[in-house]
């Protein structure tokens, strides 16, 4: 059974038809759209219709004209990270426990395509078929992705990241199931100790929320320049700088890119400087930047597990221009932690693993070996324990045990 949430109103199939004429009535004389201005272009198509029916119909097309539309609910329900279109008859939202199907529906095709060519537009954005692709960030922080059909199947897709309507602290992610109290006091040693970490993860595993409660227990007296494609990370920390990457424009000028503000922000003073996430040249930079007395640098990555991120990191950078002996060699040098996050099995998100960077013998290579991981809400410890235990403590202090 689908669980229950607010839904667009169902309209009767000749409302819909009603709907459909008034639009085109009210596009022809633009202005504002008030229930008056739909009664006098109802009168037009000579059919006597009454109250209701130009309250309906006025519903309709203000949930057509503003916001998210009949999707607009959705992005309002408590705890809401996702709201998913795959075409007119399918639509998804996740609240932090996985996907469940939502009752709004959308009359046709036509609708969703509307209904996305608006919020691009609004945006600044093209969005039509000669670009049937967007993403991009809405006013109020939503991440909005599009495909046009027929390029998507059934029909136009639409994704929806909703941004976190507080930050939640480490003790609050405790709370939640996230993390175990043994797991919270690792990550502020972590965090203390300037170690350079990575937060990986697979999309929507919970890496920008494990990030921001991160980077909320760094000191007060520390800047933090924050990097990112899409302005996601809020962490409640009084000394924050933000930079977001620009995409070009409709003339294909005017992009900004993240290897480009990554520059940028290493002229800004950084105590910590954070990459939101690393997906392309700029880890480049990002690596010359952990080896050039930047400690504490943080960022997301994309990854299946610990053990990918030494591979996921070269081939961005192979490709950036930087070779394997480089590579690895930087990040021997500059990455200490890997911290991922997953999925469990009933949806909820959390941290999984915990692994450091470490020299393979005679081959100048890294690998990320796992040091603990969370098991039934508890850390269980792995073979790089002991070399977590003494990045933690640092060279003059004693080593204690992390669990």
């Amino acid at each position: 059974m689908s669980p229950s949430f607010p839904a667009s109103p169902a309209l009767a199939p000749d409302v819909t038809a009603l709907v459909e004429r008034v639009r085109d009535r009210l596009v022809a004389s633009p202005g504002a759209l008030t229930p008056q201005r739909v009664a006098a272009a109802l009168r037009e198509g000579g059919r006597p219709v009454g109250d209701a029916t130009v309250l309906a119909v006025h519903e309709a097309l203000t949930r057509d004209v503003v916001g998210a539309g009949p999707l607009e609910p959705l992005l309002r329900l408590p705890g809401v990270t996702d709201v998913l279109v795959n075409g007119p008859e399918a639509v998804f939202v996740d609240r932090g426990r996985g996907l469940e199907p939502a009752d709004v529906r959308f009359a046709d095709d036509g609708a969703v395509r509307r209904l996305a060519q608006r919020l691009a537009a609004g945006a600044g954005r093209r969005l039509d078929d000669a670009v049937p692709h967007c993403d991009l960030r809405l006013p109020d922080g939503t991440r909005f992705h599009a495909v046009l059909a027929p390029l998507a199947r059934p029909g136009t897709t639409i994704s929806l990241r909703v941004p976190p309507s507080q930050v939640l602290a480490l003790d609050e992610l405790v709370a939640r199931g996230a993390l175990p109290l043994a797991a919270a006091r690792l990550l502020r040693a972590v965090v203390h100790a300037r170690l350079a970490f990575l937060v990986t993860g697979g999309t929507g595993a919970g890496k920008t929320t494990m990030l921001a409660g991160l980077l909320s227990e760094v000191p007060p007296g520390e800047r933090l320049v924050l990097v990112e494609d899409a302005g996601e990370l809020r962490p409640e920390h009084p000394h924050v700088v933000g930079l977001e990457a620009r995409p070009p424009n409709v003339e294909g000028a005017g992009e900004i890119t993240l290897a480009t503000l990554v520059r940028q922000a290493l002229r800004m003073r950084p105590d910590r400087l954070v990459v939101g996430e690393v997906r392309g040249a700029e880890v480049v930079d990002l690596l010359a930047a952990l080896n050039t007395g930047h400690e504490g640098g943080c960022g997301t990555l994309h990854a299946n597990s610990p053990a990918d991120v030494p591979a996921r990191v070269e081939a961005l950078a192979l490709a950036a221009g930087l070779d394997r002996e480089a590579v690895h060699s930087q990040l021997g040098a500059g990455l200490h932690v890997v911290l991922h996050v997953a999925r469990g099995r009933e949806g909820r998100r959390g941290l999984a693993e915990v692994g450091v960077v470490v020299p393979e013998p005679h081959t100048g290579r890294v690998r990320v070996e796992e040091a603990v991981r969370v098991v039934d809400g508890r850390l269980v410890e792995g073979p790089a324990v002991d070399v977590l235990a003494a990045l933690v403590a640092g060279p003059d202090d004693a080593t204690e045990p992390l669990g």
